[in-house]
C-alpha cells in the first residue's frame, strides 16, 4: 500500500469512529424514544447502519493493522512494479492513459489508479518502456504499448 493509500483509510477509520458511530448512537437513542421498537422503521435503520459502521470499523482496522506501505520516492528502476506510474497507448485508437499501480483498497481508474490485481497491471508488471503488453477485455483483447514508466 502506498503512504497515500494508507492515509485515506486512517482518515475513514477516523471518520466513522469519530463522526458516524456516535450520530448513529444518537439517532438510535432518538429512535428508542418513539415507543413501540417492532414497528419503528427509523429504529430498525439506524441500527441497520450501525452495523454496517462496526463492520467497516472492523474491516479497516485490519486493513491498517497488516498494511505493507512502500514508499514509491524510494524506488527507481525501468521495470514495471507496484508503485509505478505508467503511461501506455492504446495501439488500435492511439488513446495515452497514465496509471499509477497501487493496493487493490487505493484503485480508482478514474483517478489513473490501477488496481494491482487488474488484468492491466498484472500485464503491465515487469515490462518495461518500449515494451508491448495485451490484455485481455470484456470487448475482446487490446494491446497497449508503454512508452513511459516512472516512481512519483
Amino acid at each position: 500500500m502506498t503512504p497515500g493509500g494508507f492515509a485515506r483509510l486512517e482518515e475513514e477509520l477516523r471518520i466513522l469512529k469519530s463522526i458516524e458511530r456516535p450520530a448513529v448512537i444518537k439517532a438510535i437513542a432518538e429512535a428508542r424514544e418513539h415507543g413501540d421498537l417492532s414497528e419503528n422503521a427509523e429504529y430498525h435503520a439506524a441500527r441497520e447502519r450501525q452495523g454496517f459502521i462496526e463492520g467497516r470499523v472492523a474491516e479497516l482496522e485490519d486493513k491498517i493493522f497488516r498494511a505493507d506501505i512502500i514508499d514509491i520516492k524510494k524506488l527507481s528502476g525501468s521495470e514495471v512494479k507496484f508503485g509505478a506510474t505508467v503511461t501506455v497507448v492504446d495501439e488500435d485508437t492511439d488513446e495515452e492513459a497514465t496509471y499509477q499501480i497501487v493496493g487493490t483498497d487505493e484503485a480508482d481508474i478514474r483517478s489513473g489508479f490501477l488496481s494491482i490485481t487488474a488484468p492491466l497491471a498484472r500485464a503491465l508488471i515487469g515490462k518495461e518502456k518500449g515494451d508491448t503488453v495485451v490484455v485481455s477485455a470484456p470487448g475482446g483483447s487490446k494491446s497497449y504499448e508503454i512508452i513511459k514508466v516512472a516512481f512519483e
